[in-house]
């Protein structure tokens, strides 16, 4: 049986969790991604209100942007979905 997690994934969902900041030149909201060696965060440009909680556990699906990095720890993102995720 597949778990929702597997089910997530397999539908173009990415796991992640959003981080505020109120740090100068800082993205005040960011999305670190989970399930890698290595910490990633990505800029959502556009993020719907009711996702702006610090810590919120999500599922997105992004494409990258051209454009200039808002912020240093961050690479500016289009979300195409959000979901919040139930753990």
């Amino acid at each position: 049986m597949e778990t929702n997690a597997e089910k997530m994934i397999a539908e173009g969902f990415a796991a992640g969790t959003v981080v505020l900041s109120d740090e100068p030149r800082d993205c005040p909201v960011t999305i670190r991604l989970e399930g890698t060696d290595t910490t990633t965060y990505y800029d959502p440009v556009e993020i719907d209100d009711a996702f702006k909680t610090e810590g919120l556990k999500v599922w997105f699906k992004f494409r990258g942007l051209r454009m200039a990095n808002r912020c240093q720890k961050a690479n500016p993102i289009a979300i195409e979905e959000i979901k919040k995720r139930g753990e």
